[in-house]
């Protein structure tokens, strides 16, 4: 039961990582501060995760300090209309 959890915990970071990477990139800093609730561990996994996915980049810009970027890729772009849809479905749900 803890695993499924953990899975329903990790997923709802990631969808809400999704969000925010539609609208601009991103910073880490920046969106953990955006996303109440989440640790630095569940944030790291859920970028890693979804980079090896190829849903969004990483850009690294070789700099000291160092600056990292996370933006979403073309296939993470085409999930702005699955996540509408759910969207659409949760307020018809809410609606019944």
């Amino acid at each position: 039961m803890k695993r499924i959890e953990n899975f329903y915990a990790l997923f709802c970071f990631q969808v809400s990582v999704i969000r925010n990477l539609m609208k601009k990139n991103w910073r880490f800093n920046e969106l953990q501060r955006s996303l109440d609730g989440i640790s630095q561990k569940v944030l790291t996994d859920s970028l890693r995760q979804l980079c090896e996915d190829g849903i969004i980049f990483r850009k690294d810009y070789q700099t000291k300090p160092p600056k990292v970027e996370y933006g979403m890729t073309d296939l993470g772009k085409e999930l702005l209309q699955v996540l509408k849809e759910m969207e659409k479905f949760g307020e018809y749900y809410k609606s019944l």
